[in-house]
């Protein structure tokens, strides 16, 4: 299963409470800390729910 290495890349001050639980959720507290997660749906998900504040990048 192929993974995804995602990058906080903006500040969630003045973001909506839900878009900071996902970041949360993703393991993502500051800007530019990274997680790996696997890439399944609900991953996906989170990551759509916040596009504007991440980078993601296909990891082996």
């Amino acid at each position: 299963m192929s993974q995804l290495k995602i990058t906080q890349i903006k500040s969630v001050i003045s973001e909506k409470q839900n878009q900071r639980d996902t970041l949360r959720t993703l393991g993502l507290k500051k800007i530019g800390q990274s997680t790996v997660r696997n890439d399944d749906q609900q991953v996906r998900g989170m990551i759509r729910t916040v596009a504007h504040l991440v980078t993601v990048e296909e990891v082996d």
